[in-house]
């Protein structure tokens, strides 16, 4: 590991908007910001240029940035601190153990920006909009709540509108070309560093809002998923 990474290591576990691996936190989000205001997470956050934008845009909420990448992490923290942003935290997990730290409607909104689309069908599991993590976000998102993503993947967006119609989930917002639309909203305006790199190379940002049914089927559902997969996608 470079010196760079053991400094920023070594500054992560100092700061007091980072969370790394914590235990008994699940219910306990009001306790960490100090108020009772809605909470939203960034999952795979990155850098956090999301979390820290919308903690800009709506201080009255709570905001925080979600991943593994510690080095990462470090670079959304430090400008949330510099920032003075008492509303935006960064949480180190692994996503597939979310369910461990969030209590029932605990969170208000999820946003998904940019994530790796898993493009070989093979690991479509892997995909933070498969069923398996549907089910994880609806342990702790609010009925009310949403569910926001931004990707350049035309993959990754077909795949997750495929999902929306097969597990009954409600489509609030769905847009193809994000920056052809004159009226977007400021949320709908914050670039991530990865946005700007356009690795799938689509000149075009795709959008959707989508909320989760009462109940979302079960496994069995998604072994058809996959033998759909497997028939439509090619690796």
């Amino acid at each position: 590991m470079g010196q760079k990474k053991l400094i920023r290591f070594a500054e992560l576990k100092t700061f007091s908007n980072v969370l790394q691996y914590p235990e008994d936190m699940k219910g306990k989000w009001k306790e960490f910001f100090q108020n009772d205001n809605p909470v939203t997470l960034e999952l795979a956050c990155g850098k956090g240029e999301y979390a820290v934008a919308l903690g800009q845009l709506h201080p009255q909420k709570n905001f925080i940035g979600i991943d593994q990448k510690g080095n990462r992490i470090w670079v959304g923290a430090k400008k949330a601190s510099q920032l003075h942003l008492t509303n935006v935290g960064f949480l180190r997990i692994q996503i597939d153990r979310i369910t461990e730290y969030f209590a029932p409607d605990e969170v208000k909104d999820i946003w998904i920006t940019f994530p790796d689309p898993q493009l070989r069908t093979g690991k479509a599991k892997k995909r933070l909009t498969h069923p398996k993590f549907l089910r994880l976000y609806k342990e702790f998102l609010a009925p009310d709540g949403f569910i926001h993503l931004k990707t350049d993947s035309p993959h990754l967006y077909r795949f997750t509108k495929l999902i929306i119609e097969k597990y009954n989930c409600g489509l609030r917002e769905d847009i193809d070309d994000l920056y052809k639309n004159e009226n977007i909203s400021d949320e709908l305006k914050i670039k991530t560093h990865y946005e700007s790199l356009d690795i799938a190379k689509s000149n075009r940002i795709h959008y959707l809002k989508f909320s989760l049914p009462a109940t979302l089927p079960g496994k069995e559902k998604d072994k058809e998923l996959q033998d759909f997969l497997k028939q439509y996608e090619s690796d």
